[in-house]
Order: C-alpha cells, then structure tokens, then sequence
C-alpha cells in the first residue's frame, strides 16, 4: 500500500533508509532526508506491505525549471524485486502529471539505480563523480512529460 507519509512512520523510515546505507545513500545524507520530511511531509509517501513500512518515495515540482521530481526513494532489501519500486514511481508520475505546470520529469539517483529508472523511459542528463559522497556518482535523468 502507498499511503500519505505521518510524522509517526519517521523513526522506521530512518531504519529502512540505513539498510540502504552505504550501497545507495552515503551517511550524512541522514540529515538531508530528515530535512526533506520536515518541509515536504504533504508529497512524501509511506509504502507498506502487511501493515509494515518497507520503504518510502517522495516528489515535488520544481517552479523554475518546470519538472516534477521524484526524490528519497528507498526500499528494504528484503523486499527487492517485487514490483514496488515500479509501483512508487508510477504512483509518483501519476501525481505530477497532474499539474499543468510540470513539462518535464526528473530524477537524480547514483550508478546503483539509474537502469531502474531507464525502465519509465529515464534518459542520463550529468554524471558527477563522488556527488552525494565518496564512490557515489550523480546520475541526473530527464523524462518528457
């Protein structure tokens, strides 16, 4: 189930972000994403499954360049491969094709993730080396709406 983020799913949403860390969140991105809740708590959401938090997407529209991004998703290792991730970017997608303002959809990921979001026609924009910390690249990608 996806569902609107609550304060109350912060703690286990801190613990499923750490599974993810260091493979595709460096440590002091911690911080970031609990910033990120804290002003962007109405377009976070919580993904369940059996009445458990296994992970967790966010997005928003960016006025000056006219995207929607999708940001901060993750998900426990336990339940890769079984179609939540596709389910969280559609769910996202869906959203932001909503306003009429969006023209564009962007993600920025690392090199551990950016052929997942190839799957919903992702292309790669920038590579940076080491952005979000040391052995972990920027991937920039772009969608047309």
């Amino acid at each position: 189930m996806i569902r609107p983020y609550t304060s109350a799913d912060k703690e286990e949403l801190l613990r499923v972000f750490a599974l993810n860390t260091p493979l595709f969140f460096d440590k002091k991105e911690i911080k970031d994403f609990e910033t990120y809740l804290q002003k962007n708590a109405s377009t976070y959401l919580t993904i369940e499954v059996d009445n458990r938090i296994v992970g967790g997407t966010g997005y928003y529209v960016n006025k000056n360049d006219k995207s929607g991004r999708i940001t901060w998703i993750f998900f426990d290792p336990e339940y890769a491969g079984q179609g939540l991730g596709k389910q969280a970017v559609y769910h996202c997608l869906e959203r932001l094709n909503n306003h009429s303002n969006v023209e564009k959809f962007v993600v920025t990921t690392s090199q551990h993730a950016y052929q997942f979001f190839e799957i919903f026609g992702f292309n790669t924009n920038r590579i940076e080396k080491n952005y979000w910390g040391k052995g972990l690249d920027l991937y920039e990608m772009e969608k047309p709406k």
